[in-house]
Parts: structure tokens; sequence; C-alpha cells
């Protein structure tokens, strides 16, 4: 297995960005110098685009549409429902520059029904005859419904790339304190020393996971195009309606469609929103962590802000977590929304408008654009002080070692033994306030079971770091192995 630190090297040495001091985590942790600079991140930041803003927005909704009625067309010509010609004219027409939003306003104020408005307005771009043959035998709620997936896929693409991005940022730091010593904490507490790296290594697996999340959920968004009519029996589209559906799918480049009709049910939009709950919780619980370790009283890492930003309006020695707590919030709101969708799987009959879901579902993809562009600056402004953490690690007084010592000595006073006899000396210590290593010394039965100078191999936590460079070392190569299957955005049809 390759060193998280060469893979990490190739990586960006593929993909033509600079990464300081690539392979300077060879070398072991305890022979590393103490930077005076922090390590400053190479790998992209996301940039506030608002590509997912673009995806659900009036015009692109409407393009779906038109998308929808050209590809309807065609697949109930060749069916011999409507004419050939009549859908040639129809997808000929069924572009955007001849749905004017002014006169779509217009329409819209005369009529109250958008999809009537969108209708009047694109028939004067057809002949008569065509005319009659748009939206034939179709519903509204269909085409919405369809449209809604179509926005959906388009922006579960753009969250796989703005997390595959996330990712490298993840990996370029991971890889860079792969074998930085800090102190691991259980339920709050000082627990046994583990590495920065590991730490970061944990959120490139689960952002991964969430990567294969969307990957998986990509595809029954894909078969979620739907033409069942009002109440879902085909009566519109008539005998071949089950044809017309299918082949409708695949003029838009889409698999065979669910055979069921999925109005009430709306679990793949639940599913969507759910989906992006568990990535807000991911990144509130790296916002909090950040928060956490950038206490005063803790100072692991701090979030540099950028030129010109000020920490406090009194307190000029202070710098306030930002975007951390911006991710604690996003945890917070986005998980709520989410909820909104899913109580929209309990419709009634066959289907309602109740949650309005539409509209939730857009919600809680913008906030989660918001919140990626959020985790993506904080990774980049993220700030390592490795002397605190040094410092941290030395706090317990070598009692946070006391593990090693009980593995070193129980071959002669047996597991349940030696936990005991440490146990002991940590509640004495606890009164007395004395170090590991003092406490030893002090036992002379028990300092006898010491070589010369094992005592201070065995008090050193750089030195007692399990498989934390192997770990990282596995998850990094498994996340790079991983980004070649990942989904790609096909051309539209």
């Amino acid at each position: 297995m390759r060193t998280a630190a060469a893979i990490v090297a190739a990586l960006f040495a593929a993909l033509c960005l600079p990464l300081a001091d690539a392979g300077a985590q060879d070398a072991p942790a305890a022979e590393a110098d103490v930077r005076s600079e922090p390590f400053v991140p190479q790998a992209g930041t996301l940039s506030p685009n608002g590509e997912i803003a673009e995806i659900f927005s009036v015009t692109s909704l409407n393009a779906q549409v038109l998308r929808l009625e050209a590809a309807l067309a065609r697949a109930q010509a060749a069916h011999g429902v409507i004419p050939q010609s009549a859908a040639d004219a129809i997808t000929a027409a069924a572009i955007p520059e001849n749905l004017p939003q002014a006169e779509l306003d217009a329409e819209y104020a005369i009529v109250r029904h958008r999809m009537v408005a969108l209708l009047n307005v694109l028939r004067r771009s057809l002949d008569a005859d065509s005319a009659d043959y748009l939206h034939y035998g179709a519903t509204t709620v269909d085409l919405y419904d369809s449209a809604a997936m179509l926005q959906m896929r388009e922006s579960v693409f753009e969250l796989i790339s703005d997390l595959r991005a996330i990712e490298l940022q993840l990996v370029e730091q991971a890889a860079h304190y792969r074998d930085t010593p800090m102190i691991g904490r259980t339920l709050g507490q000082h627990a046994l020393p583990i590495t920065f790296g590991k730490k970061l290594s944990g959120y490139i697996g689960e952002n991964r996971r969430h990567i294969d999340r969307l990957t998986d959920l990509l595809g029954r968004i894909e078969r979620s195009i739907i033409m069942k009519g009002a109440v879902g029996s085909y009566l519109g589209l008539g005998e071949h309606g089950q044809e017309i559906e299918r082949q409708m799918a695949a003029e838009l480049g889409l698999p065979e469609p669910w055979p069921d009709d999925w109005h009430a049910g709306r679990d793949v939009f639940a599913e969507y929103a759910l989906v992006q709950s568990l990535i807000a919780h991911t990144w509130a619980r790296f916002g909090q962590e950040v928060f956490l370790l950038q206490m005063t009283d803790i100072g692991s890492v701090y979030e540099q802000l950028p030129g010109g930003a000020v920490g406090s309006s009194t307190m000029p020695h202070k710098i306030n977590p930002s975007l951390s707590e911006a991710l604690i919030q996003h945890g917070r709101v986005i998980p709520r929304l989410a909820e909104i969708v899913q109580d929209d799987m309990i419709n009634f009959f066959e289907r309602d408008n109740t949650s309005r879901p539409n509209e939730a579902v857009e919600a809680v993809a913008l906030a989660t654009e918001e919140m990626l562009g959020d985790a993506s600056r904080l990774i980049a402004r993220l700030r390592v002080n490795e002397a605190r953490m040094a410092e941290n690690l030395a706090r317990s007084e070598g009692w946070i070692l006391t593990q090693r010592i009980v593995f070193a000595i129980q071959d002669d006073l047996g597991r349940e033994g030696a936990e005991h006899r440490l146990r002991d000396l940590a509640a004495e210590a606890g009164e007395t306030g004395a170090s590991l290593r003092q406490a030893i010394e002090d036992d002379g039965e028990l300092l006898a079971l010491f070589e010369p100078g094992e005592l201070d191999a065995l008090l050193d936590p750089a030195t007692y770091l399990g498989l934390d460079g192997q770990l990282v070392d596995a998850v990094i190569e498994q996340a790079m192995a991983a980004r070649a299957s990942d989904p790609v955005r096909p051309s539209i049809p």
C-alpha cells in the first residue's frame, strides 16, 4: 500500500495542482520538526457560483418542461398517437426563446395556472394543427413532477461534484497531518493519542459514503419520470400509455420508469432530502469539532480569518469562529427542511399538494449548496497549532498512557492485576497530583518491572499511535480509487 503522501502527490500532480510538502510525512513523527508557520492548503476551494440556484430557477424549470413536452410528443408519434409532423414541430418550438417571461407573466395573470399559461404562450410558435397535439393527453402534475425529478437529477450531479472537491481538500490535509499526534477524546475526556490525520480521515470516509448515497439515489431519480395521468391509470395517453411513458424516458436518455404510480408516495423526493440531511449532520459535526478545538482552552486549530476580517468589535485579541459556527447552524436548518419533504410522503388519496413539496425540495438543495461552500472554505482556512497539540498531549501528565503500561506489565502481574494496580495509582494521583512517571517511580516494586530506559520510551505519546498512519493511507487510497467510478453528468439529449 502506498503512503497517503505518495497517493496525494501523484493525484495532485495529475490534476496539475500544487501541493506543499507532499512527501513530508514519510518521516516518523518523532523526528519531524515543529513548523513555525502553519501548513497552508493548496487544494481548490468551492466557488459560490450558485449552480443549484440556477438549476431550480423558473427559467430552468420551464426549460425542463419544454424538454418533457418535446419528448412526450416524439414518444406519442413513435406509437402513432399523434402525427410525426406535429412531434417535429413541437420539438422545434420547445425552446426557451419561445417562452418570453413577459408573455408568460401576462398570460398567467389571465388564466392563473402556470401550465396553461406556458402552453398558451408556446402554441403561438406552432401552426394550428401541431398546436392541437401539444400536451396531448397529458396532465400538469406529471409534467411538473417529472420536471422536478430532472432538476433534482441535475442538482445531484452538482452535489457530487462539490463533495468530490471537498474530498480533495480533506485528503490533502489528512496526508499532511498523517503522523501529527494529538489527544483523542472519548466522552469529552482525554483518552489515548491519535493523529490529526486520522481524525480527518473519518470525515473523508463519511464524505465518500455520502457520494455513494447520492450515486444510489441518482438511479432512483432517473427512473422517476412519470406520465400516468391524474389518478395514475394512463387514461389520457390511451392503450399505449405504458409504452409511451417508457419511450418518453428513453427520449430523455433515461432508463425505464417505475411501473407504480408514486404520486402519493413521494419516497424518492423524501430520500433526496434525507440524504442531504445526513450530509448536513456530517458537516455540522465537523464545524462543531473545529469550534471546540479552537476554544482558548484547547487551541489545537483555528480558522484563519480572511484579510481585513475582525474577530470582535471590542476585544482585538479574539479570533472568533465563523464558518464552523455557520456549519452548526446548517446542521439544524437543513434537517428541518428535509422533514417537510419527508412529511409529504403522507399524501391524501391519490395525491395532494398540502406541503408545497417542490418549494421544500428547492429550499433543501439551496441550503445544502450554501453549506458545502462554507465547509470548503472552512477547510481551506483551517490552521493547525502542532505545538498546542503537543501541550495538550502532555496535560494529563502521562496518564493517557496507562493502557500502554498495563500491556507492558501484564505478563508479570496478569491483565486484571495490572489494571487494578494502575487504577489505584490513578486514584492516588488524583489526590496528590503526581504524574504517571512519578507514581511508577515511587512504587519500587512496579518500577523494578521495567528495563533501564524502557519507561522513557513507554511514556512518549508520539510513539503510541497504533496504526493511525496506515489507517490514513487506507482511507485515502480507497477514496482515490472510488473517484474513478463516480457518475459523470451526461450531455442533455
